[in-house]
């Protein structure tokens, strides 16, 4: 839980912070209506109820309404591409760094992180319950032809999936494969009712789990599972170069909001059941130059 102490001690520095921003940016607005903040963000961090404990707090101190878009980390990117948000919370860091690449989102960072697992039947069809090697995993659910329901919308889970797929060199066709094209708890949802296996992301699944007969079956790594079900979270502002109409001061103070220590213990306070779904991922001991360019340039050695 939140320390009480160190929360107000929190608060009272944010506000203070947020006196000095209103001074500069917002006391010439007025008291007319609430600014709108529109964050485009995965369905898991919406279904999991962890953006009704951020975003409360960050309209209170900025008298603001932040408008929140739900889809996966595909569609958001694309609505960032077409400057319809001011900013995105996404988790597929191969797609994000083309979106920084192709020049639309800037001033990335790390937020946050939990890990995927594969969820299926208790009565474990495809005999994968414990497996290590999510690969390994994989290829059993093929070879018994083992019902499979995937996100099938572009998002991060799908994005990842499918990426989980090739390093087993399965191609998933056939009747035991099939496609949701919805979000992650609409998808967990509709694979209990099938009775299939699918992946899903940890903070999700905690969120629905007392609605669902599925079991986990593959663990990820926060509990000693394959390191290839990490799932990392990463926020962007929209480029005003690009988009001069997007609400880049707003955007860049929710990225501040999240990334600081209130908003990481907010994070790390969130629980379900007992259980915390999402860890914080921002404030790091050691400089973190990687979260701010593509990943290929660090390891280029190349940050033209």
């Amino acid at each position: 839980m939140i320390n009480q102490r160190r929360l107000t001690k929190m608060l009272v520095l944010v506000l203070c912070v947020t006196f000095m921003f209103s001074l500069t940016v917002i006391g010439g607005e007025g008291s007319g209506p609430l600014r709108d903040l529109v964050l485009a963000t995965t369905t898991s961090t919406y279904d999991s109820g962890l953006l009704h404990i951020l975003n409360p707090v960050f309209e209170n101190l900025f008298a603001v309404r932040v408008k929140v878009i739900a889809v996966g980390t595909g569609a958001a990117l694309e609505l960032g591409r077409r400057g319809d948000v001011d900013l995105v919370l996404v988790h597929a860091r191969t797609a994000e760094d083309r979106f920084m690449k192709e020049g639309y989102g800037i001033n990335r960072r790390d937020v946050m992180f939990n890990d995927f697992v594969i969820v299926g039947p208790a009565d474990d069809p495809a005999m994968i319950y414990g497996t290590l090697d999510v690969a390994a995993a994989l290829q059993q659910i093929a070879a018994h032809e083992a019902l499979f329901l995937s996100r099938g919308d572009n998002s991060g889970t799908h994005m990842r999936e499918l990426s989980l797929w090739a390093k087993a060199e399965i191609e998933p066709i056939g009747r035991w494969y099939k496609a949701s094209g919805r979000g992650m708890g609409d998808t967990l949802i509709q694979a209990d009712l099938m009775g299939a296996h699918t992946l899903t992301d940890r903070g999700t699944w905690l969120a629905l789990r007392d609605r669902l007969d599925l079991v986990i079956l593959v663990e990820g790594p926060l509990r000693g599972g394959d390191a290839r079900l990490a799932n990392p979270y990463g926020i962007l502002a929209i480029n005003p170069a690009i988009h001069p109409h997007v609400n880049h001061i707003l955007a860049m103070a929710y990225v501040g909001f999240i990334t600081s220590p209130l908003g990481q213990e907010l994070i790390a306070g969130f629980r379900r059941n007992g259980e915390q779904l999402f860890f914080p991922g921002a404030l790091q001991r050691e400089p973190n130059f990687a979260q701010f360019v593509p990943e290929e340039h660090l390891r280029d050695g190349n940050s033209d």
